[in-house]
């Protein structure tokens, strides 16, 4: 059986333990790695590692002893319950072993439970699963989750409350981050909202995003954008007291403009043009930045992504003037800037 499209993410959640194997495939280790994890958790269920029912093996090793496989799945465990072989990093130069394994499979006996790279159309491996009555194949492409397995996750974390506005940042922030990062950033929502029953909300979300910049280069910049002047010294000095360099300082500023210039002319308004940033853009922050691309005007950031291109341009010159100088004043010179749709 080969499975497709979102009965992929379906079955490895919840694998038929009556197949005697099952084959996990793709180029991204990481994603492969999660599902095979999904996977034989829920066919051993908990504690199969302490009770001895789940059993790993590097795929390499059946090159050498062919025999290796059959027997550990024939082996009768000291406990009982459910029990997987897991064969991982499997070359295609194991597939003798594996298929003789499934040929011998019996009820009663471990699943197997296969992982590899990326196959060919014409992988062993492929051919030993695919064709076979009994066991499934599942390759896993570099898609990010969608909406229904994210929504599995968060109900096996225990959050159930999930408003289709901040599924639309986890939605975006699936698409940001490694699915090895995306996977942990939920589970650490889920620690954050434990025992809260309110629904989950967009400033949750943007607490529990991993963080693109430094936090006090980042209140530096909504500081200028924001046009509050009276604030720019205290904060500044902060930064300066870090040891911060003044390229990383204009590089953010100049990301910050350009994103707020991206929103500024999308046809759909800033919202919208937030929306399709990458990486995202959530929360309370979305909806300051899309006030600041409201109220600057079209004219006035490309105004202020000119003016930070030079700035940057000088901190890489062989110019003598003081970097942290140029810096500075190139960022009160934008908050001090009049406001307009001009």
């Amino acid at each position: 059986m080969i499975l497709k499209g979102a009965e992929i993410s379906r079955y490895l959640a919840r694998p038929d333990p009556t197949r005697p194997g099952l084959l996990i495939y793709g180029q991204d280790a990481m994603r492969v790695a999660l599902k095979r994890a999904e996977a034989v958790a829920a066919l051993t269920g908990p504690q199969a590692d302490e009770e001895m029912r789940l059993t790993r093996m590097p795929g390499a090793d059946l090159r050498k002893d062919p025999a290796l496989l059959l027997d550990a799945i024939k082996e009768v465990g000291f406990f009982p319950g459910p029990r997987v072989v897991l064969v991982e990093d499997t070359p295609d130069a194991a597939a003798p072993a594996v298929a003789a394994a499934l040929a011998e499979w019996a009820h009663g006996d471990a699943v197997i439970v296969v992982t590899a790279g990326a196959l060919t159309k014409t992988s062993a491996l492929r051919k030993v699963f695919e064709p076979h009555p009994a066991a499934a194949t599942a390759p896993i492409y570099d898609d990010p989750p969608g909406e229904e397995e994210i929504t599995r996750w968060l109900k096996e974390a225990g959050l159930t409350e999930v408003p289709q506005v901040a599924m639309r940042d986890l939605m975006s922030l699936s698409r940001a981050l490694d699915p090895g990062d995306f996977r942990q950033t939920v589970e650490k929502i889920a620690l954050y909202k434990y025992g809260d029953p309110a629904p989950l909300t967009p400033e949750d979300i943007a607490l529990m995003a991993p963080a693109t910049i430094e936090t006090e280069v980042d209140e530096l910049i909504e500081v200028v954008a924001d046009g509050r002047s009276g604030d720019f010294g205290a904060v500044m000095r902060r930064i300066e007291a870090q040891g911060i360099a003044p390229v990383t300082i204009c590089i953010a500023a100049l990301r910050h403009f350009r994103a707020l210039h991206a929103a500024s002319a999308d046809p759909g308004g800033p919202q919208a043009g937030l929306s399709r940033l990458r990486p995202p853009v959530f929360g309370p922050r979305r909806d300051r930045m899309a006030r600041q691309a409201q109220s600057w005007g079209m004219r006035n950031l490309e105004e202020a992504v000119h003016h930070l291109l030079d700035t940057d341009l000088q901190l890489r010159s062989a110019s003598k003037a003081p970097a942290m100088a140029l810096i500075e004043r190139a960022l009160i010179r934008l908050a001090m800037m009049p406001r307009g749709s001009r």
